[in-house]
């Protein structure tokens, strides 16, 4: 019995009229996305990057040469605000890891690209945190997390779409 449980038991014992079961996946849900944050933190900051961080270098890594996207492009694969990803730039622009080039498309805007120590730095992260990741499924054997996967993406495309 886990922590989760015990909690559905005593909502059970004390309100009998009501079907919990739902608080038990959903509470799993949380705790483990809780552990899986704190985890993924930690292997980001072996590297000196926050998860901000290490989201827009690995979205911008991802992109494929040259390295570079628009913020708007930035903006929609990131799902935070401008404000937001203004302050992220400036963190990374100062440690050397991106840079804001003039946009060839639109005179009036730039793109985000990685400098050779953003890439340097993403491609060592990406390995660990990989690795990290592979850690964190190690309790769950091959057909466990291809069964867990195919659920989660049912009920993420409920909530996404399945293009989401």
């Amino acid at each position: 019995m886990d922590q989760v449980d015990k909690i559905k038991a005593q909502w059970n014992r004390e309100r009998p009229d009501l079907d919990v079961g739902p608080m038990g996946t959903i509470g799993r849900l949380g705790r483990l996305a809780r552990h899986l944050a704190q985890a993924h933190a930690e292997c980001f900051a072996t590297h000196g990057l926050s998860p901000a961080g290490f989201d827009v270098l690995a979205t911008l890594r991802r992109a494929g040469p040259p390295h570079a996207l628009t913020v708007k492009d930035l903006l929609a694969t990131t799902m935070v605000t401008s404000g937001t990803m203004t302050n992220r730039l400036d963190r990374l622009e100062a440690a050397g890891q991106v840079r804001r080039v003039p946009n060839p498309e639109d005179g009036r805007g730039f793109v985000v690209q990685l400098t050779e120590r953003g890439q340097a730095d993403i491609d060592a992260a990406v390995t660990d945190h990989v690795a990290n990741q592979h850690r964190l499924v190690a309790a769950l054997n091959d057909e466990e997390r291809a069964a867990l996967d195919a659920l989660l993406g049912t009920w993420l495309a409920a909530f996404e779409g399945s293009d989401g």
